[in-house]
Formats: C-alpha cells, sequence, structure tokens
C-alpha cells in the first residue's frame, strides 16, 4: 500500500516498474560499459525465469511497466549523464566515482527526472528514489539516497520545495 493507505493504481505500478528496470539497466550499463541500446535490448528480450521471486525477473516486472518510460529514463539518463553527473558531485560527501554503482544509477535517475521531468512533482522523485534504494542499495543506502535527491530537490526545484514545505 502506498503511505496514505490506498493501492496504488495500475499507472503508477507502471511507472515503477519501469524506474526499477531504468535502475536496473543503468547499472548494467555503468557496469559493462556496453551502449545503452545494447543494454535495452537484452532486458527487452529476456525470457521468464519461474524460479525468480517476480520483482528479480526482469521478465515479468516488463509485463507491467511502462515501457514507454523505461525507454526514455534509460536512454535520456545516459545521453545527460554528464550534466546529471555535474548536478550531483557538488552534493556528495564524496566522489561520484566511489559512489556504489547502484546508488549512483537511483541518483542519475532522480537527477533526470529532477531537472527534465518537472510534471512528475519532486516528492514523488525522492520517494521513489528512497523506494528503490531500499529494494536494490545497500543496508542504509536509501537514506543517502534521500539526502541527495532532496538537497539536488532544493536546487532544482527551489519554488515548488517552498511552496511545498509552507
Amino acid at each position: 500500500m502506498s503511505e496514505r493507505g490506498r493501492e496504488p493504481s495500475r499507472a503508477q505500478l507502471a511507472r515503477h516498474a519501469a524506474r526499477e528496470l531504468a535502475v536496473q539497466g543503468l547499472y548494467q550499463w555503468q557496469l559493462t560499459g556496453k551502449p545503452i541500446s545494447a543494454v535495452e535490448a537484452e532486458f527487452r528480450g529476456q525470457v521468464a525465469d519461474e524460479d525468480l521471486e517476480d520483482h528479480e525477473n526482469w521478465h515479468k516486472v516488463m509485463e507491467i511497466a511502462d515501457l514507454a518510460l523505461f525507454h526514455q529514463l534509460l536512454n535520456e539518463v545516459a545521453r545527460h549523464r554528464e550534466e546529471l553527473d555535474a548536478a550531483i558531485a557538488p552534493l556528495l560527501d564524496r566522489r561520484l566515482e566511489d559512489l556504489d554503482l547502484i546508488e549512483r544509477a537511483i541518483l542519475r535517475l532522480g537527477a533526470y527526472e529532477l531537472a527534465k521531468r518537472p510534471e512528475v512533482p519532486y516528492r514523488a522523485v525522492i520517494n521513489e528514489g528512497v523506494e528503490l534504494a531500499k529494494s536494490f542499495g545497500a543496508t542504509e543506502g536509501h537514506r543517502y539516497v534521500n539526502g541527495i535527491l532532496d538537497k539536488l530537490a532544493a536546487r532544482l526545484r527551489g519554488a515548488e520545495v517552498t511552496a511545498r514545505r509552507r
């Protein structure tokens, strides 16, 4: 259930699944150095593996994901990587290269959504980042992701953040 006590809509589940896939794809891209188009093709070509949990089975996640959003997030984060990294780096307590690859992927995704998708409320971007870090990141990685995305939201969406906090 969502934090408001109601079940997420099908569209919300589809967007969340797209973000899950995008984070996993960005992780793979960072790890392997393969072109982002090859990474996306691998995800789209997966066959079901009944031995995996549903959330670990890319094929099953692809069945519910907003595939257009997955494509956009994966490709646009890769395309804007330098710009996103420049926005994230000053907020870190270490070098960007020293971040865990999953946390780096989540922060890049969150930075992209904050910078390039103003129709997504900043609190939704932060919440998604935290949930993704809880699912895929290190034990306390969600706290770090929350702090960085909160600072980035204040920089990139100052008016929205200020209006929300009043």
